[in-house]
Order: C-alpha cells, then structure tokens, then sequence
C-alpha cells in the first residue's frame, strides 16, 4: 500500500514533467517565430534592393534615350551613379534609325538588367521594345 507521501512525490514529479515539456514547446516556437522573422527581414530587404536597381537601370535607359535625342548618331557608353548603386548604358546602331539600348545596375549584390530596341528616332523616338533580361 502506497503512503501518501509517496502519491505526493509522484505527482509532484508529473506536474514537474509536464512543466518542463510545455516549457520546451513553448521555447520551440518562439525560436521558431524568430527565425521567421529573420527571414522575412532579409527577404523584404532583398526585394527593395532589387526594385531599386530596377529603378536605376531605367534610369539609365531614360539617360540613353536622352542622349540620342540631343544628338540622333549618338552610340556609345555612359553610367550614372546614385546613393542607392551605380548603373551602366550602352547604345548600338543596328542600321539606319533603329538602336538597340543595353542597360545594367547594381544594388549592392543584386544586378538588373533591361534591354531596349528603338526603330525610329525622327520625328519622335519609337520604342519597340522594353524588357528585362537575365544577360546580354
């Protein structure tokens, strides 16, 4: 036959236990809940990274575009430089008026890039084509 004390100790031991399970759980998903939240930081950082060097690569662009309208045989390079990156052009002449723009930036690590193919600078310039591109 069991003495009281005896019961007492055991369920001493069992509330102990069961504290020290719910304990645990408890700690796992707050470890969990941080690192989650690690992981969205990093990522939403990576996004306005990148839609910044997209901003800035179209920029570049914008940049190009300009330069052959103050000048119709403009080819050649050119860059630009913000608080946010740096970004890089390069206009060729596919013959006659049309001209392909080449464009790329970097924010920190993440690169951009957009390509741009023009087929009539006079009277006003005539954008064929305006995409992003993984390389050139």
């Amino acid at each position: 036959m069991r003495t009281p004390n005896k019961l007492h100790n055991e369920q001493g031991y069992i509330t102990l236990m069961s504290v020290l399970v719910v304990g645990a759980i408890g700690t796992s998903i707050a470890i969990s809940l941080i690192l989650l939240g690690l992981g969205m930081s990093r990522n939403s950082l990576a996004l306005e990274q990148s839609n910044q060097a997209k901003v800035l690569a179209n920029s570049c662009v914008e940049e190009a575009l300009q330069q052959i309208r103050d000048s119709t045989p403009f080819t050649g390079t050119g860059s630009l430089s913000s608080s946010q990156g740096v970004c890089g052009y390069e206009v060729v002449n596919d013959g006659g008026q049309d001209r392909t723009i080449t464009a790329s930036s970097t924010v920190t690590t993440i690169v951009r890039k957009v390509k741009v193919t023009i087929d009539t600078i006079n009277p006003d310039i005539n954008i064929t084509s305006w995409q992003e591109v993984g390389s050139f």
